[in-house]
């Protein structure tokens, strides 16, 4: 009986370790998984999404409440990188892309370049995540998956039901002043992004390749 009272605090103790470190221990593994996440180039042939030199089709999404057709109230100065990524609630990729977006998004600013995120999560966990990390640029919900379905990016290996229908490939669309599609990066490792420095730079090479 000793024994098993024993087991018992040992079994508690371990619950109660577990939900005090849950939240640590989650982004530790989280760290973990992403540590080589990030690479300066698109070096693959994979290529989603509209045609450069195409007009971008706008979207069918949500924010902050409200209807989003198009992306130019978002654009800066030069034009606008639209990030398409699966979810600021269960992908680690995604929101450490995300994170350090928002780490960079001085450097964006300064350029004269938007940053547009999407993702097909109900806003409710998308607004969790912005309140978390203080991200300043807008994440748009992906209404009914025809953003994503529209612009050619949306992931098929699932289908409606599945937990992960609505996700795209991750990737980002680089777009100019006048809603010219003049550049993109897409990887199909949907574990590797390129980071946001070197998208920025690539950004800005299409945009004054285009003018």
């Amino acid at each position: 009986m000793k024994k098993f009272l024993v087991f018992l605090c040992v079994i508690a103790l371990f619950a109660m370790a577990v939900l005090v470190f849950r939240a640590p221990l989650k982004q530790l593994a989280y760290d973990t998984v992403t540590s080589d996440m990030f690479v300066r180039v698109d070096n693959d042939a994979f290529d989603p999404g509209p045609v450069i030199g195409s007009n971008f089709p706008g979207v069918t999404a949500t924010w902050q409440g409200r209807e989003v057709r198009l992306l130019g109230e978002f654009a800066g100065s030069r034009g606008t990188v639209f990030v398409a990524t699966r979810s600021t609630d269960w992908c680690p990729y995604c929101m450490k892309q995300l994170i350090q977006l928002q780490q960079h998004k001085a450097a964006y600013d300064q350029a004269g370049i938007g940053i547009v995120a999407m993702t097909y999560d109900d806003p409710a966990l998308q607004q969790a995540f912005i309140d978390q990390w203080g991200i300043e640029y807008p994440i748009l919900h992906d209404v009914d998956t025809l953003s994503f379905r529209t612009l050619g990016i949306l992931n098929k290996s699932y289908q409606p039901g599945d937990d992960a229908y609505g996700i795209p490939y991750p990737g980002t669309i680089v777009i100019n002043p006048d809603g010219v599609v003049v550049g993109k990066l897409f990887l199909e490792a949907y574990s590797l992004r390129v980071d946001a420095l070197s998208a920025l730079d690539y950004a800005l090479t299409a945009l004054a390749e285009a003018d």
